[in-house]
């Protein structure tokens, strides 16, 4: 009798899989809440408890973290890392990287991917989340190559490609499988599916994981968003269908169009095989640490009420929220918020039309946009934006499906089309950082100086005079330079 109690408990045993988390309250919980605005100074005196908690890692940088630091919060990005660095002794640090574009907004050479892998994974780094609009994997390699020569010098740097979830004819479970195949071959570490919408559902996602899992050794981990309110019972049906790491957020800044919180999904695992072992009196010191933020933000306007309910149309259009808010905004505008199912109808129709791209940031703002155009003009495509031209001419990269030849031809008649990656496409396939380099030598102070500047010329520029009225105690904007007169 005992010994097959002791059978159950050894099978018991065996079949432990503690799932990982990646906590995001330094960074995309956040950016989703409160546009990135949270201070170094708020995130210092919690990181000796939040390394103490045991998670697979914190994601802490990259994203728009890099331009909001610059650009709102008047600090150094690469000082905030070094800083979170020195206070996470015992856990991976984690950041978002989009492909080609690094963390800007145009596709850079490949001598400026490398150098800015280089110097985040130098500066603290661990993991790189490499994710790219189109789930165009050749503007992903250059990226992920990168990450692997450096791991072959230093020993450290993990290069994860998160592959953009949406719905669509093209995006099938063999689909899925297919790109998971192509990840392994290119080198990466680990794969993320990354569903910034929330449209992934329970039990497709429990499919999802399981076709993945079938295709490849990496790890899978979940990234989702709480937006349509589902996302706790995916990350449920994920982890029983054996998804390795799940992203969620402290309490004080989860939920909304942030992530499931942290502590609910530590009770959830409790006492199974995919029990986290956190320390739930630990995580109850750091959301109380955070919670007086929180309040703090709410009460200055930073943190709306509007992003923290549920917004179901996301599932019933499969429109991101953050999609259908600009959409909103727009219309009114224009005075024009009946036309508002109008454009609903039309945003799939575009899509199609342009290759059915994942709709993520660029391509979800493209289309959106394009289907306005498109409602208010009374006729399909007798305007078009610049981005949605690009997007046709292959600037931004392949698309899953063919684009429609007859829009081609009324929107960019006679020109010529990239089949390129991105880098190719837009013309910066030459090294370009030793041009950029010179351009900006007067404010050079620290090698990482010349990245900030290729990425954001003008709020990097604007940062390093800031930052040297502050050393000098004189104010750059006020100084009379042409009398070379500085005010003290």
């Amino acid at each position: 009798m005992s010994n097959n109690n002791n059978e159950k408990n050894d099978n018991k045993a065996v079949a432990k899989k503690p799932v990982g988390i990646t906590e995001t309250i330094l960074r995309d919980a956040h950016q989703s809440l409160i546009a990135t605005r949270m201070p170094t100074e708020v995130m210092l005196p919690i990181l000796d408890k939040l390394d103490k908690v045991g998670y697979h890692s914190i994601e802490c940088w990259g994203g728009a973290t890099f331009d909001a630091s610059l650009r709102f919060l008047k600090e150094d990005p690469w000082e905030r890392l070094r800083k979170i660095r020195d206070g996470l002794k015992n856990t991976k640090t984690q950041m978002l990287f989009r492909g080609q574009n690094i963390l800007g907004y145009r596709p850079y050479a490949d001598d400026v991917v490398y150098k800015f892998v280089e110097k985040s994974i130098a500066n603290g780094i661990d993991i790189i989340r490499i994710f790219d609009c189109l789930n165009d994997l050749r503007n992903l390699q250059a990226a992920v190559d990168a990450t692997n020569k450096i791991k072959k010098q230093e020993g450290r740097g993990h290069s994860q490609i998160a592959l953009s979830y949406t719905l669509g004819d093209a995006y099938t479970l063999d689909y899925w499988a297919s790109m998971a195949k192509k990840i392994e071959e290119m080198g990466a570490d680990s794969i993320c599916i990354k569903d910034m919408a929330g449209l992934l559902v329970p039990y497709k996602a429990e499919e999802l994981v399981k076709t993945l899992k079938s295709a490849t050794k990496l790890p899978i981990q979940l990234h989702t968003h709480y937006t349509s309110g589902v996302a706790s019972m995916t990350y449920l049906k994920a982890v029983e269908s054996g998804v390795d790491v799940i992203d969620c957020a402290m309490s004080p800044l989860a939920l909304g169009t942030s992530q499931p919180a942290t502590e609910v999904m530590v009770e959830t695992f409790k006492g199974t095989p995919y029990d986290t072992g956190y320390d739930q009196k630990l995580l109850a010191e750091i959301a109380d640490y955070f919670r007086p933020y929180r309040e703090e933000c709410l009460a200055n306007g930073l943190l709306s009420p509007k992003v923290l309910g549920v917004n179901i149309k996301t599932l019933l259009y499969q429109v991101p929220g953050g999609m259908l808010s600009n959409m909103v905004s727009q219309l009114k505008e224009q005075h024009a918020e009946d036309k508002y199912n109008e454009v609903l109808e039309e945003i799939p129709r575009v899509r199609k039309d342009c290759g059915e791209p994942p709709l993520v940031t660029p391509s979800s703002q493209i289309v959106g946009t394009q289907a306005i155009f498109n409602v208010l003009m009374g006729e399909r495509y007798k305007m078009a934006t610049g981005e949605f031209k690009d997007l046709l001419r292959g600037n931004y990269g392949q698309t899953v499906k063919p684009m429609n030849e007859e829009v081609i031809k009324k929107v960019i008649p006679g020109e010529k089309r990239s089949t390129a990656r991105s880098a190719e496409a837009t013309g910066h396939d030459k090294p370009e950082l030793e041009a950029i380099e010179k351009e900006m030598k007067q404010y050079k102070q620290q090698e990482e100086d010349v990245l900030s500047y290729a990425l954001f010329p003008q709020v990097a520029t604007d940062f390093f005079k800031y930052r040297e009225a502050q050393q000098t105690k004189v104010d750059a904007a006020k100084a009379d330079t042409e009398n070379k007169a500085y005010p003290v």
